[in-house]
C-alpha cells in the first residue's frame, strides 16, 4: 500500500509543513524509519531523533517547533500517538481484512452456511451445519467443527481449532494455535485408585469483541457453557478451564490459569502467570499481581490482590519487605539472646 503525504494529512486532518507529495509505504518508529517511512514525535525525549531520522514524513504536534532543520515533512495534529493509532489501526485494519476468496485445498459441509466476503484459507475445514457470518477471514489450517456459530467480522488465525457447538460472537479474533472446546479436566476418583472420565458434554460462548491469543486453550463446559463476556481479552498461552465465566472487559495476561468453575467479574486484570483455584468467585474490578496464587474468593470490588496465597495488594508489599530483612532479624535476635544470656546473676 502506498499514500502520500497529503492523502495521510487529509485523514487526521493535519497540516503539511513541507512535500506533501512524497510517498509513504510503512509505518516505523522514529530512529528505524527509512525512505518512505512515517513516524510521529509525541515524548519529547524522541525530540533528538527528528533532526536525523530518515522517515520521510514525521507526525508532529501543531506546537512542535523545531530547534534546528528537519529533513522529513512534518504532518502538524492536535495529538500525534492519537493520530498514529489511527493509522495503524487502519493499516491492521487493511491487513487483517485485505483477503478475501477461497484457497485450495479446503472444506465446507453441504449443510454449512456461508457469509459473504468472507476468506478461507487453504486447508481450512467447516463442519456440518455451522454458521460463518459475512466479512469474517478464516487462515489457513483452521478447524471448525459442527454447529458452530461465528459472528461478523471475526478473524481466526492458521492453525486455531474450534470445536463443535462453540458460539463466537462479532468483531472477535482468535489468534493463531488457540483451541477453544476441547474437553474440560473432569475424571471421577474409583475405588481401586483409578479415575473414570466424565464426559464434557457443554460448550464455549466466546461474546463480541473478545480476543484470544496464540496457543491459548479454553474447555468446553462439562453442562452448559464456559463464558468470555464482551470485550474480554486473552494473552498468549492461557488455560481457561471448563464452566469458567469471565466478565465484560476483563484482561488476562500470559501463562495464566483459571480453576473450573470460577468466576470473574466485569473489568478484572491477572497479571502474567496467576494461578486461580476453581469454584470461587472474583469481585468486578479485581487486580491480582503477577504469579500469585489466588484461592479464596474476593467478595469486594476494586479490590487489589498479590502473593501466594494471594492477599491484600499493599499488605503484600509490607510483608515482602519485611521478609528481605529476615536474615538481619535473625542476626540480631541471636545476639539480643547471647546479651540476655551472659547477663550478670
Amino acid at each position: 500500500m502506498e499514500f502520500t503525504v497529503a492523502q495521510i494529512a487529509g485523514i487526521l486532518g493535519g497540516e503539511v509543513k513541507g512535500d506533501g507529495s512524497l510517498k509513504i509505504r510503512e509505518l516505523a518508529k522514529i530512529e528505524e524509519a527509512r525512505e518512505g517511512g512515517l513516524s510521529f514525535l509525541a515524548n519529547p525525549k524522541y525530540e533528538k531523533d527528528i533532526y536525523t531520522t530518515q522517515a520521510s514524513a514525521v507526525i508532529v504536534s501543531r506546537t512542535f517547533e523545531p530547534k534546528t532543520t528537519v529533513a522529513a515533512t512534518l504532518i502538524a495534529v492536535e495529538n500525534p500517538y492519537t493520530a498514529f493509532t489511527q493509522l495503524l489501526e487502519e493499516y491492521h485494519r487493511q491487513i487483517s481484512f485485505g483477503k478475501t476468496g477461497i484457497e485450495q485445498p479446503s472444506y465446507v459441509a453441504n449443510s454449512a452456511t456461508i457469509g459473504e466476503n468472507i476468506y478461507r484459507g487453504a486447508f481450512s475445514y467447516i463442519g456440518e451445519n455451522t454458521f460463518i457470518g459475512k466479512q469474517v477471514k478464516i487462515h489457513p489450517q483452521v478447524y471448525i467443527g459442527d454447529k458452530c456459530r461465528i459472528g461478523d467480522f471475526t478473524i481466526i488465525q492458521a492453525g486455531a481449532k474450534i470445536y463443535s457447538n462453540t458460539i463466537i460472537g462479532n468483531h472477535c479474533v482468535v489468534q493463531a494455535g488457540a483451541v477453544i472446546g476441547s474437553e474440560g479436566f473432569g475424571f471421577a476418583p474409583q475405588p481401586d485408585g483409578t479415575y473414570k472420565p466424565i464426559p464434557q458434554v457443554g460448550n464455549v460462548i466466546l461474546e463480541d469483541y473478545v480476543h484470544v491469543g496464540a496457543n491459548t486453550t479454553i474447555d468446553c463446559a462439562t453442562m452448559g457453557s464456559t463464558i468470555l463476556r464482551k470485550g474480554t481479552k486473552l494473552d498468549n498461552l492461557i488455560q481457561i478451564a471448563h464452566n469458567v465465566e469471565l466478565g465484560k472487559n476483563t484482561v488476562i495476561a500470559a501463562q495464566a490459569g483459571v480453576s473450573g468453575s470460577t468466576k470473574l467479574g466485569d473489568n478484572c486484570v491477572l497479571a502474567g502467570q496467576v494461578g486461580v483455584v476453581g469454584h470461587i468467585t472474583l469481585a468486578e474490578r479485581t487486580s491480582v499481581g503477577a504469579q500469585s496464587g489466588v484461592g479464596k474468593s474476593v467478595k469486594t470490588p476494586g479490590t487489589a490482590i498479590n502473593g501466594s496465597p494471594a492477599f491484600n495488594y499493599r499488605d503484600s508489599l509490607r510483608s515482602l519487605a519485611v521478609f528481605r530483612k529476615l536474615p538481619e532479624l535473625e542476626r540480631r535476635l541471636d545476639e539480643m539472646e547471647e546479651k540476655i544470656l551472659n547477663l550478670p546473676l
